[in-house]
C-alpha cells in the first residue's frame, strides 16, 4: 500500500507541510498519488481556524470511506484538526490515523501499524521540532512559486484563536537552513519564495532576527524575488521595512492582521496592541515604501461586539485602505480563552450583516486601489495560463494578479506589463 493521496485544507503553512509529509514519506517507497480513486493511504491535512473549515472535513471522511467499496484504504487525518478532535476522529472506526504537525516524521511507522489493522494517534506537540533538515517535496507543478516554513507554533494565544493550542509553542528554525532551503530552489529553477510563520516578525534564531534573515534570503539571487506572511502588527519592526525598502527582490506587500478596529474588542482578542498603534505601524510603512500594498484579516462580530465598535472597524478600514482583506465572522472555537470567558452573544443575523458591510466597503476599496494602477507599468513574475485561452497570468510585487494576451512567454519568465483596465479583484493589462 504505498500511493498516497493528499488533500490540503487552509493555510499556506499547510501547503509546505503537506511537501514535507510527500518528502518524508517518499524516502521510505510511498508514491504521491493524484486520483483518489487509484489510491492507497487518503489523507486530509487540516484546518480547525473555523467551524466551517472542520465541518468540511468531517463530510470529507464520508466521502474517503465510500473509496473503501472498491479496495482497503488507509484513511488518515493530519494537522490540526487531528490535534484538537482527536479522539472524535478515532472513535467512528472510519479513520485510521490521527497525526498532530509535530509527528510527520512517525508517519510511516503509524502506516505500517494501521496496515496491519492497528488505529494509530499521534499529537504530542514539541517544543523543538522544526523540520529544518527535510527537503519538501514541491506541489507547485510549474516550479514557480515555492513557500519555505522558517518557524512553527505561535506564542500569543489570542483569546479567538486555537493555533497555539493546535501548534504549539512558538520556534525558529535555523537560519542557515532556511537560506540552504532557498539556495535549493534558485537551483531547481523557482523564481519566487515565500516565507511563512504564524508571527515572522518574532522569528529570532541565535542574533539573527527577521529583519536579518530577509537579507540573508534577498541577497541569494536577485532574480529570486521574495515574500513573507504573516506579520503581527505589534512586532513588525522599522529594520523590516528598512529592508524592504532596500531591496528591489523583495516584494512590497505586507499582510497585516487588524481583526477589529476597536480598542475594546482588540483588548478582548488580547491582540496587545491598539487602534493607534496598528495606524502608526500603516503609516511606517508607506513613508518606507509609498507603493506597498497592505492587506488584512477582520473578524465580524466578536463577542459583544456593538454597532459602535463595527463601525470603528468600517472607518479603519476607509483611513487605511486596504488593497485586499481575508473576512469572516465570528467562529466560537472551543478551548480558546474566548470560548472559555466570553458569551459568543452577537446574533448570527447581526454578524452576517456586518461581515457583508465590511466586504462591500473592501471591494469598493480594492476597486479603488486598482484603478489607481490604471496607466502604471509593472515587472510581473508568471504563473502560467489565465482561464482565458491566449492569456497569461501573474503577480505584480504588490501581490495583485495581472492579466495580459500573450503566446510567447511561460510560467517563470519576468514580463513587464502596463495595466488598461480592471475589476475589483484583477489588474487587465497589456505587454509592454
Amino acid at each position: 500500500m504505498k500511493e498516497v493521496y493528499i488533500e490540503t485544507y487552509g493555510c499556506q503553512m499547510n501547503v509546505a507541510d503537506t511537501e514535507v509529509i510527500f518528502s518524508i514519506l517518499e524516502k521510505e517507497g510511498y508514491h504521491r498519488c493524484e486520483d483518489i480513486d487509484r489510491a492507497d493511504i487518503i489523507m486530509a491535512n487540516t484546518c480547525s481556524i473555523r467551524d466551517n473549515a472542520e465541518q468540511r472535513i468531517l463530510g470529507r471522511i464520508e466521502q474517503f470511506v465510500l473509496q473503501r467499496k472498491s479496495r482497503p484504504v488507509i484513511i488518515g487525518i493530519l494537522g490540526c484538526m487531528a490535534e484538537r478532535m482527536k479522539e472524535q476522529l478515532l472513535s467512528g472506526g472510519k479513520v485510521d490515523i490521527v497525526a498532530g504537525p509535530d509527528a510527520y516524521r512517525r508517519l510511516p511507522q503509524l502506516l505500517e501499524a494501521a496496515a496491519d489493522g492497528h488505529p494509530q494517534i499521534d499529537v504530542i506537540l514539541s517544543r523543538e521540532e522544526t523540520y529544518a533538515d527535510i527537503s519538501p517535496l514541491r506541489l507547485d507543478k510549474n516550479g514557480v512559486s515555492a513557500y519555505i516554513s522558517i518557524m512553527r507554533g505561535c506564542n500569543n494565544v489570542c483569546s479567538y484563536c486555537v493555533v497555539p493550542y493546535t501548534r504549539g509553542v512558538e520556534r525558529s528554525r535555523d537560519c542557515s537552513s532556511i537560506v540552504r532551503e532557498a539556495c535549493e530552489c534558485v537551483q531547481k529553477g523557482y523564481r519566487e519564495v515565500t516565507l511563512l510563520g504564524q508571527n515572522v516578525d518574532s522569528y529570532h534564531f541565535g542574533d539573527v532576527d527577521f529583519a536579518g534573515l530577509l537579507e540573508m534570503v534577498a541577497r541569494i539571487s536577485p532574480q529570486l524575488r521574495l515574500r513573507f506572511s504573516t506579520s503581527n502588527p505589534q512586532d513588525i519592526s522599522d529594520s523590516v521595512l528598512k529592508v524592504m525598502a532596500s531591496y528591489p527582490n523583495i516584494c512590497h506587500h505586507i499582510h497585516l492582521p487588524v481583526q477589529s478596529g476597536s480598542d475594546r474588542i482588540l483588548e478582548k482578542m488580547r491582540r496587545r496592541y491598539s487602534r493607534a498603534w496598528y495606524l502608526e505601524r500603516v503609516a511606517r510603512i508607506r513613508e518606507y515604501m509609498p507603493d506597498c500594498a497592505i492587506s488584512t484579516d477582520v473578524i465580524a462580530g466578536f463577542c459583544s461586539e456593538t454597532e459602535e465598535d463595527h463601525q470603528l472597524t468600517l472607518s479603519l478600514f476607509e483611513e487605511v485602505r486596504f488593497d485586499a482583506a481575508f473576512m469572516f465572522y465570528y467562529s466560537e472555537r472551543p478551548g480558546t480563552l474566548a470560548a472559555k470567558k466570553y458569551p459568543d452573544d452577537v446574533p448570527i443575523e447581526v454578524k452576517t450583516r456586518r461581515l457583508n458591510e465590511i466586504i462591500a466597503l473592501q471591494n469598493r476599496l480594492s476597486l479603488e486601489s486598482n484603478r489607481a494602477d490604471l496607466g502604471k507599468v509593472f515587472e510581473v513574475l508568471v504563473e502560467g495560463p489565465s482561464k482565458k485561452g491566449g492569456q497569461l497570468c501573474g503577480r505584480a510585487g504588490n501581490n495583485k494578479m495581472c492579466v495580459w494576451v500573450d503566446e510567447t512567454h511561460k510560467a517563470g519568465d519576468y514580463v513587464n506589463v502596463k495595466v488598461v483596465d480592471c475589476s475589483q479583484a484583477t489588474l487587465l493589462c497589456e505587454l509592454i
